[in-house]
């Protein structure tokens, strides 16, 4: 048997059915453009007959992208078969994907129909089907909830008929893997002319199994899958197209089985699908989370460093991430501070490392992350002997504000031990305070980042203001907190221009030594 795994792509049928995930006509042609590059089979550009969008998203998708297959849905009813050659008529490569549901609960209660009407529709929807295109697909909705009897009938049937592909859906998500990989197996026991077709399958995450029931599938002789960027689709969502692809070339050892996919186009394809929907993937997803290559447990960390294929089993660059991540927090280790400390230009051992180690250990016990700027400053501070004389130093501010008051600032600070006041106007308190300080210190930096944080909680709670600026090739951090959070935002402001002043200084001196 062939090993390998067709993909077949409905992020812009299936995928397009999340809620809020509607994209127009020019973004679908975008998304079908990265499918193509990323090497999928089959591209399930919309369902025709729904709208006039999906009919021009399946016209132009088949006109205008190359290499896969370009397929459009159609319900099992002569308007959806004939619309959906109308929107692929010219393509190089025209699929029609016909579906009729063969479970006794939807041919009940959603159909109104026999299963030997449904039958009878299933035969004559293929074959007009065929008399279009050469490439037909068959899906029996609700197949895993369908009585295994009937389902081989119906699959014999539609083959006879003219389809190449046999679909097996988990519509609603109802399988669990042993029984779902039986369920293909005895189709290619029981169906006679199973030989002339492939078999599909295509997977919902009701129960978070999509992926295990697929890959139970092509374990038991299924060779194309139906699946979406990041998962997304109807209700839960479909098999992810990242997960499946990825299980195939990983565990190749003990599978033989892999796909046509180029895998670095991977990560590029969730984050153009997640820009255009706007449902963004989870930190801890797997392939393509923020997190999927990251890694802050110190004993992680130390033996990553050390050898990456102790804590990871795919490289980051195997899915289109240009490196693994290390976060340094308060699980993170001396070996990843140090690696940090090297990569930012500091070559720090010995007293100087175990102090701005200890440093950072306390700091990461308050904060989530540990950013660069946060390094710097430690290293400033502990082990270059930063100058704690400070040039400015806030002794008074004053703010009015209010709905119909002008933000206005009035600030005291000491400057090179003289006190210097003024007065200044902003858009805010904040902008008011911060553009009267800058007027008193003359600064000629920009402010590239402000945020605020709660340390504790509740309305008098401290807060901690961090701010970054820049001047020249001078980029720094400054901190500041107080229950007044404008203080706390002058006195972070404050911070930084110091900050600045020290690195504006230790650049000169090195110039003239």
């Amino acid at each position: 048997m062939d090993n390998r795994v067709r993909i077949f792509d409905t992020t812009l049928r299936d995928g397009e059915q999340s809620p809020g995930a509607s994209m127009n006509v020019e973004e679908k042609i975008m998304v079908a453009k990265q499918l193509a590059k990323l090497g999928v089979d089959v591209i399930e550009a919309g369902f025709a007959f729904s709208s006039p969008g999906d009919f021009e998203a399946v016209r132009r998708v088949a006109q205008e992208v190359e290499g896969p297959v370009v397929c459009s849905l159609a319900r099992a009813k002569p308007e959806d078969i004939d619309s959906a050659w109308g929107a692929l008529k010219g393509a190089p490569r025209p699929r029609i994907h016909t579906f009729i549901s063969t479970s006794d609960i939807h041919l009940k209660h959603q159909f109104r129909l026999t299963r030997k009407e449904a039958l009878k529709r299933a035969v004559e929807m293929v074959e007009r089907a065929r008399g279009y295109v050469e490439d037909v697909e068959f899906s029996a909705m609700d197949a895993s909830r369908t009585e295994p009897e009937y389902l081989y009938e119906v699959i014999e049937a539609a083959i006879g008929a003219g389809a190449s592909t046999i679909n097996i859906p988990d519509t609603v998500g109802y399988a669990l893997p042993q029984p779902f990989g039986e369920l293909i197996k005895g189709i290619r026991e029981n169906v006679g002319n199973i030989g002339k077709a492939m078999i599909s399958v295509h997977c919902h995450n009701d129960l978070g199994l999509a992926v295990a029931n697929s890959l139970a599938a092509v374990v038991n002789g299924a060779r194309q899958v139906e699946c979406t960027i990041n998962g997304i689709g109807e209700r839960a969502g479909n098999c992810s197209l990242e997960e499946i692809v990825m299980i195939l070339r990983t565990r190749k050892d003990l599978l033989g089985l892999d796909t046509s996919i180029n895998t670095e186009q991977i990560y590029p394809a969730s984050r153009l699908v997640s820009g255009i929907t706007g449902i963004m993937v989870q930190p801890n997803k797997a392939i393509v989370g923020d997190n999927a290559f990251a890694h802050e447990s110190g004993i992680h960390q130390d033996g990553l460093l050390k050898d990456k294929t102790t804590y990871e089993i795919m490289r980051p660059e195997s899915v289109g991430i240009s490196r693994s991540k290390l976060v340094l927090g308060k699980h993170s280790g001396r070996h990843a501070f140090k690696t940090r400390l090297s990569e930012l230009g500091y070559d720090i051992t010995g007293e100087g490392l175990d102090k701005a180690f200890e440093r950072f250990k306390k700091l990461a016990d308050k904060k989530k992350e540990v950013f660069d700027e946060d390094i710097e400053a430690i290293v400033q501070d502990e082990v270059l002997r930063l100058d704690l004389t400070e040039r400015y130093k806030l002794v008074k501010l004053n703010v009015r504000s209010g709905t119909d008051t002008p933000p206005t600032a009035e600030a005291v600070l000491e400057v090179d031990g003289k006190t210097v006041s003024e007065e200044g106007h902003g858009d805010g308190p904040v902008d008011a305070a911060y553009n009267t300080i800058a007027k008193i210190t003359g600064t000629k930096s920009t402010l590239l980042k402000y945020s605020v944080n709660a340390i504790t909680g509740g309305t008098d709670a401290q807060g901690e203001v961090s701010v970054r600026l820049k001047e020249g090739e001078h980029t720094v951090l400054g901190q500041g907190s107080h229950t007044d959070i404008i203080v706390a935002s002058a006195k972070a402001y404050i911070n930084a221009l110091n900050r600045l002043e020290y690195k504006k200084k230790e650049r000169k001196e090195n110039l003239i030594l």
